[in-house]
């Protein structure tokens, strides 16, 4: 058996979703039964998938990628023979620049193209192809079915200033709206939620971004564009509030919003953990999900909103360090909050990264009406759907949609280990130059006097499941989706958008909340999974997407399963 075999069998078999059950029983039921009430496509679809979904090829005819050229470096099956055999490389094609945010020297990677491009991450594990197949029953095809995939690498500005990515999906919309008569109906998945819908198309924070379609400097289509093209907007699993932080200090996978196994498998087998955070620093896109709004969201160091009334410690402090020996010892080692911990993040992290952030978004909250409609002019607040208001759209209407009951990270218990040098200290304005050149200085190099500090990783070794919140390998669990917090899914959906500062048309917020019941004997859990990749599939969301689809969309009413009006009501919003 070859190398390459002998890595595809031990992927496999570490995932217990066998992927070659592709099929269970279910392909088209939704669908056919919509069709037995004679229901037909009416609205055209766009859907817009979540970070790492979208398949990436490689464009580079330099000679050292030529082997792979127009080969997916992300997705597929090439993907796994690439790390296997040329990891080297394959990280020369994948990252960034850490300063433009955009294409390496020599290294060009694009994503693909049309409904395959994110149907399915890899042979047999689907992600939007259940939704296309029960869509295809009710008559609809690629004439008014189109998927809308993007490098999720970029930050949001750079989507539109290489690929015209916001630009050619505004053309495709007012194409849809003209050619189908109808407006058009926007289901974004996860991080997509930020590309497209609210914030700027709707804002891209749907990953559509109404807000840039809306700007007279960007999209030039008005502040009535949406009104006019925008039938609903599909939140699915939206990471509306965001959660990855961890992962760009300690390159650790359990903070990435939308690893499936196929993708963190690829990432913790081949890759060290200085090799993951090297890249997450360089994939700006990813970082549009950092957590927003502080402690007025998340809570403080005594008490959060989603706390439990018998807890034993509050998911208010996001990171915390047990009371260790060398806890004691380090005067530097302190229980965070979500700003504290930000701060701190931040100060473990290259200038590069810490000048991206700044440059590209946002992260605060903004209560003042006359400011958030001067944050229209500033694409930095777009994907923060506290820093701007949804667009002026009356007759549109959104529909949160996302599962719950399965145990989600929340907060962490960190580990400090030894001294090691800072990434960050060579970007200081006291480094020397190592290796000068007549373009300026290639490496520096911090200065001997400089401190070292810590290494700091979530604490694996720890684990007290008789603990409120219960505590696996360092991670402290809280409700939610399997990866996405409870407060980021649903607290803009149930409360912030009820509020007529970031909502000022009064558009009608719909939320639906599906219950996690997995059916241990089938292959990603059946028709009533609501995990956060795997609520693709599930009966309930396809029956959603179907009727906003075929126009009975009014059939859709707010179902509740989890605290979520409660916690939200906790939270800071004035």
């Amino acid at each position: 058996m070859s190398r390459l075999e002998v890595e595809f069998m031990r992927l496999r078999n570490s995932i217990p979703e066998v992927w070659k059950f592709n099929n269970d029983g279910r392909e088209f039921q939704v669908g056919e039964a919509m069709q037995k009430r004679r229901l037909s496509a009416k609205y055209p679809v766009v859907l817009v998938p979540g970070v790492i979904s979208t398949s990436l090829e490689s464009w580079s005819t330099a000679p050292e990628f030529r082997p792979f050229f127009r080969e997916k470096v992300w997705g597929g099956f090439s993907m796994l023979s690439q790390v296997t055999f040329n990891k080297e490389r394959w990280i020369s094609a994948m990252m960034l620049d850490p300063v433009t945010g955009l294409d390496p020297v020599d290294a060009k990677v694009r994503a693909a193209e049309g409904i395959d491009a994110a149907s399915s991450l890899i042979q047999g594990y689907w992600i939007w192809s259940k939704i296309v197949e029960n869509l295809a029953v009710v008559n609809y095809d690629t004439n008014n079915l189109y998927l809308a995939p993007y490098d999720w690498r970029l930050s949001y500005y750079n989507l539109e200033e290489r690929d015209g990515y916001f630009s050619r999906l505004k053309t495709t919309i007012e194409g849809l709206r003209v050619r189908q008569k109808r407006k058009v109906v926007v289901a974004a998945h996860s991080m997509g939620c930020s590309v497209s819908a609210r914030r700027s198309f709707l804002s891209f924070q749907s990953e559509l971004n109404f807000k840039w379609v809306e700007s007279p400097d960007h999209g030039n289509g008005g502040s009535d564009w949406v009104e006019n093209y925008i039938e609903g907007y599909i939140s699915i699993a939206g990471t509306h509030l965001a959660k990855a932080m961890a992962a760009f200090l300690s390159g650790e996978m359990k903070d990435t919003v939308q690893m499936n196994p196929a993708g963190s498998y690829v990432l913790e087998r081949f890759f060290s953990r200085k090799e993951r955070q090297t890249l997450f620093r360089s994939w700006a896109g990813s970082a549009s999900m950092w957590m927003k709004g502080g402690n007025d969201i998340w809570g403080n160091a005594t008490h959060a909103p989603d706390d439990d009334c018998d807890a034993t410690h509050s998911h208010g402090e996001l990171i915390a360090f047990r009371e260790t020996a060398a806890f004691l010892d380090d005067q530097s080692a302190r229980n965070m909050t979500v700003a504290e911990a930000s701060d701190w993040i931040l100060k473990h992290t290259p200038a590069s990264f810490q000048k991206m952030l700044e440059t590209n978004y946002s992260y605060g909250i903004e209560r003042n009406e006359d400011q958030l409609r001067r944050n229209n002019a500033d694409h930095r607040k777009w994907s923060n759907p506290l820093e701007v208001s949804l667009p002026y759209a009356p007759s549109m209407k959104i529909y949160c949609v996302y599962g719950h009951g399965k145990d989600t990270e929340r907060s962490y218990w960190y580990a400090r280990g030894e001294y090691e040098q800072n990434e960050s200290y060579p970007n200081s304005e006291h480094a020397e130059c190592e290796e000068p050149d007549s373009q300026g200085c290639i490496n520096r190099r911090p200065p001997l006097d400089l401190p070292l500090s810590h290494i700091s990783w979530i604490d694996a070794a720890y684990t007290n499941e008789t603990t409120w919140p219960k505590v696996r390998n360092g991670v402290k669990f809280g409700e939610g989706d399997g990866t996405v917090s409870l407060l980021s899914l649903g607290a803009m959906c149930v409360e912030g958008w009820k509020r007529k500062r970031w909502n000022p048309a009064g558009i009608k917020v719909t939320t639906v909340e599906l219950p996690h019941r997995p059916n241990p004997m089938i292959p990603r859990g059946g028709a009533n999974t609501s995990d956060h990749v795997d609520i693709l599939g599930s009966t309930g969301l396809n029956e959603i997407i179907l009727k906003v689809a075929t126009g009975i969309g009014d059939e859709i009413q707010d179902s509740f399963v989890s605290n979520i009006r409660e916690y939200s009501r906790k939270i800071k919003w004035d």
